[in-house]
């Protein structure tokens, strides 16, 4: 075996000849692959001036350096374009979407939590916090287990942190 399982990393061995190469490329696929973030999802065209270290999710469709790898990890270094498949389960922060996209094994998905909220199959559950919801007052004799189950479930919104106090 020359190479990682999992992620493809050039192995060394004894007596191997410019030894520095392998190593350096191992090192360029970690440095891409270490706390992920790309510029965008969204792109099937390579940019015109990327800055080494800069990477994108490449998109369907992608044309000219990038064709034949939509859904690849396209990271720019010194020696041009690498491609990194993802694998399932990984996570990387999409700047221009402000959040993040994991690999599910068999494509990308947007993370369940957002800066605006907490979400599931695409539908926001949990927004950010809305304003105290006053706490029930008035009303008669049989009113008195209503109001004081609407004041339990407000507690519990409360304690939470669903709601704000």
């Amino acid at each position: 075996m020359d190479m990682t399982p999992r992620w493809a990393l050039p192995l060394l061995f004894a007596g191997q000849a410019q030894k520095e190469i392998f190593h350096n490329e191992a090192l360029t696929v970690i440095d891409a692959l270490l706390h992920g973030r790309v510029e965008s999802a969204d792109s099937a065209t390579p940019p015109g001036a990327p800055v080494a270290g800069q990477c994108w999710i490449v998109a369907a469709g992608a044309s000219g350096a990038w064709a034949g790898q939509a859904g690849a990890i396209a990271c720019w270094s010194a020696g041009g374009w690498r491609f990194l498949t993802p694998r399932a389960g990984m996570r990387v922060d999409v700047a221009d979407r402000g959040h993040a996209l994991f690999h599910d094994g068999a494509e990308w998905r947007d993370a369940a939590i957002r800066g605006d909220g907490l979400y599931l199959d695409g539908n926001r559950l949990v927004t950010t916090r809305q304003a105290a919801i006053a706490d029930p007052s008035g009303g008669t004799v049989i009113d008195v287990e209503g109001r004081a189950t609407m004041a339990a479930i407000l507690t519990a919104l409360r304690a939470h942190g669903l709601i704000g106090s």
